[in-house]
């Protein structure tokens, strides 16, 4: 399957606004720093108290994949357009991205008023033998609050048979500390993995996710500023038993069918804890191709209709 096109043409990103990207990061990249110290922000939590953010941290990862296509986001101009397009629409309160992604969003002008969250350790790069080793290489405490953003976001995955997860444990647990002490609200989204034929398996039973949620609420000294950014397993409501944390929920992959999804998320939503959404590769890249469909469908099910 090949990714689809999207349907819809965003009016908000323009060749000229990418040869202004290109030329920025060219000719004066200290302009950078100054346009997010320009940068109109808004409270995390506002209105209705719930958020949708839309992710696209995986990329820094080497996880260029949608569905069948292992390469559906390797352009980073259609990543970018569907992302502004995806900002451009109602009920959409940020985004997650690693640095780059964020500079770009920022030089293009579409983060004024918009959540943005910093993404943390990419450095588990899909694959790879290392892939448990989840080093940060992205942004960290001193960057998030420089750059002025409003959260960060890291992942832990949990692997009790492979000893790289006690370093990411360790780590985590003092990014976790630093965050409380800067008061920058910390986004963990933790998982129970395994080495399966090769690969990195994320188990999504009901109890692996209870257990990693108490892993996770338990890091650093201080959980103040922790979140935590859980997948919809078939028993959230046990799920959600388990920690007191402000919870978003997270999208998954997109090869699953589009309604059961939503009304999957629609009834995670209703939990208590449960604050909004936090997806990627299934709103941007929809099996129909229709972005605003998809982004708006979910943003209803977020701050209603």
């Amino acid at each position: 399957m090949s990714t689809p096109e999207l349907t819809e043409t965003p009016a908000v990103v323009a060749e000229s606004d990418f040869a202004r990207v290109r030329d920025i990061r060219f000719r004066t990249p200290g302009a950078i720093p100054e346009i997010f110290a320009d940068r109109r922000r808004r409270p995390l939590v506002e209105g209705d108290g719930r958020l949708f953010i839309v992710a696209a941290d995986h990329p820094a990862r080497g996880a260029l994949g949608v569905g069948t296509d292992p390469l559906a986001m390797a352009s980073r101009y259609d990543l970018l357009r569907r992302l502004a397009l995806a900002l451009s629409r109602p009920g959409v309160d940020g985004v997650l991205g690693t640095p780059d992604i964020l500079e770009d969003l920022a030089i293009l002008g579409v983060l004024d008023g918009k959540v943005a969250v910093g993404s943390m350790n990419r450095g588990g790069l899909r694959g790879a033998a290392f892939e448990m080793d989840d080093r940060y290489t992205g942004y960290d405490i001193p960057s998030l609050v420089g750059a002025r953003l409003d959260a960060g976001k890291l992942l832990v995955r949990v692997n009790l048979s492979d000893t790289a997860t006690v370093r990411t444990l360790e780590e985590t647990a003092r990014v976790v500390s630093e965050a409380a002490r800067s008061e920058i609200p910390i986004m963990l989204e933790p998982f129970m993995s395994e080495w399966r034929d090769d690969r990195v398996v994320n188990d999504l039973s009901t109890d692996a996710v209870i257990t990693s949620v108490a892993i996770a609420a338990g890091l650093g000294n201080s959980s103040a500023y922790s979140w935590l950014k859980l997948p919809v397993v078939k028993d959230m409501a046990r799920v959600m038993e388990a920690a007191t944390l402000p919870t978003l929920l997270l999208g998954g992959d997109a090869d699953g069918d589009p309604d059961e999804t939503f009304a999957s998320w629609e009834a995670a939503l209703e939990l208590p804890g449960v604050h909004g959404l936090v997806v990627g590769r299934t709103l941007l890249y929809p099996n129909d191709g229709n972005v605003v469909r998809a982004v708006d469908t979910a943003a209803s099910l977020v701050h209603g209709r």
